[in-house]
């Protein structure tokens, strides 16, 4: 649990790209399928900080799969908004 704590806290700071190399390198090993779903949304939130929605949305998707209950779930939900957000009225000037 506390690798957990670990991998938020590099997300948290920017470091994106320490944390997805472990989320990987746990991913590969034996885990739950709780750990899995949990993995899988700490993975979509450091590629939604890199830019990388694709990625993001994928992760998310496939935690959620694992776990419906997942904040995954709400997550996915709120990028998706955000994604299909967009101003009329910005089009208009």
């Amino acid at each position: 649990m506390n690798h957990l704590n670990d991998l938020k806290e590099l997300i948290n700071q920017g470091d994106v790209d320490t944390a997805i190399e472990r989320i990987n390198h746990l991913l590969r090993g034996d885990t739950t399928e709780q750990g899995r779903d949990t993995l899988f949304y700490l993975l979509g939130n450091a590629y939604r900080k890199k830019g990388d929605w694709k990625r993001a949305l994928d992760n998310y998707q496939r935690a959620t799969d694992i776990n419906p209950h997942s904040p995954a779930a709400q997550a996915r939900a709120m990028a998706m908004d955000i994604l299909e957000f967009f101003n009329k009225d910005m089009y208009n000037q």
